[in-house]
């Protein structure tokens, strides 16, 4: 082995990752990809146990950088959804208005703002065909409605077992199945 200095590396300690539930969040980072019509916000964990929980996790693992952000589409499609998160920020925020256009659409604006989100479990397979359970946001609420807010069931997986990374698609037929292939 190589010789390392570890004189000022901290030993990690116990890893407490949030469970799903709501929280009061606070707005870290706001990125307008106006190409594809959506904000990529980035959230913290504001009070309780999980404070600065995603601040500390994208700081120790810099290429996470998915870990506490969300996409908010503004498609025509995804409005009614666009209009629930920015009644829930301009909500919890005082005079604060955020509404994309006719008061407030400078999207910098948000950025200190604190929300209420509804995270939820979501398994998903990791590139090694492991299937992994991680938070995502279910939607937002204003702070005021925490005592309100339900825990959502998990989003699961349907048991078709993990992608195979080799480009095919599993058709139902195993590897060691000798019988007839179901297409011509």
């Amino acid at each position: 082995m190589k010789k390392i200095d570890m004189t000022n590396v901290q030993e990690a300690g116990d890893f407490s990752r949030p469970t799903a539930g709501a929280y009061i969040c606070t707005i870290t980072a706001v990125t307008d990809v106006p190409a594809k019509e959506y904000l990529k916000v980035a959230y913290d964990i504001a009070v309780g146990e999980h404070k600065g929980y995603y601040s500390e996790l994208r700081a120790a693992h810099p290429d996470w950088e998915w870990a506490g952000v969300y996409v908010k589409s503004y498609k025509s499609t995804a409005l009614p959804m666009f209009k629930r998160f920015c009644t829930a920020v301009s909500r919890s925020n005082g005079n604060y208005v955020f509404d994309g256009g006719a008061v407030n659409a400078d999207e910098k604006t948000l950025i200190g703002k604190r929300v209420g989100l509804l995270l939820q479990d979501e398994e998903y397979y990791n590139n090694s065909g492991e299937k992994k359970t991680r938070l995502i946001v279910n939607r937002e609420f204003p702070i005021d409605k925490l005592a309100e807010q339900k825990t959502p069931a998990p989003k699961l997986l349907k048991d078709e077992g993990p992608k195979k990374p080799d480009g095919f698609i599993n058709i139902g037929v195993s590897d060691d199945d000798e019988s007839e292939v179901p297409f011509d």
